[in-house]
């Protein structure tokens, strides 16, 4: 497989499990403030998950690869488990940093680790940049 391709799909992955943990912690949160930067991050994934698609379509038809049914039940199943006796906001505000981190970790290791052509090298730098940005966001919520 293509590299550049790969690395597409890792990213639109990693934003699909942004945006599915993003809707889950929504439906726990009750603070107004928290409320309006998950929504605002949200929206960057989404504007970015669908510039990675664009791009994945200049390098192949076929369709760029989704997180698929276990990934997301264990999104679900641990942020369940995670706020099951405390969904409080600096709860909910941990378990988005640690969730952020790992996008940020990942990747970290694909820009490390990959040759990739310059358009796939900048998305992947946007792709980290937005993550750290909300990062620092979500700390105030600790």
């Amino acid at each position: 497989m293509d590299t550049n391709i790969n690395v597409l799909d890792e990213l639109n992955k990693g934003c699909d499990m942004g945006i599915e943990a993003i809707e889950m912690v929504l439906k726990k949160n009750s603070e107004h403030e928290f409320q309006d930067l998950l929504e605002e991050f949200h929206e960057k994934y989404v504007e970015l998950s669908q510039d990675i698609k664009d791009l994945y379509h200049e390098y192949t038809d076929d369709e760029i690869h989704e997180v698929n049914q276990a990934e997301r039940l264990m999104t679900w199943y641990g942020i369940m488990k995670d706020t099951v006796f405390d969904d409080s906001i600096s709860k909910l505000a941990d378990l988005m940093i640690n969730g952020t981190n790992m996008g940020i970790i990942e990747g970290r290791k694909l820009l490390n680790h990959k040759m990739m052509d310059k358009k796939v090298h900048s998305i992947c730098e946007k792709y980290i940049k937005m993550q750290e940005k909300y990062l620092e966001k979500l700390k105030k919520f600790l």
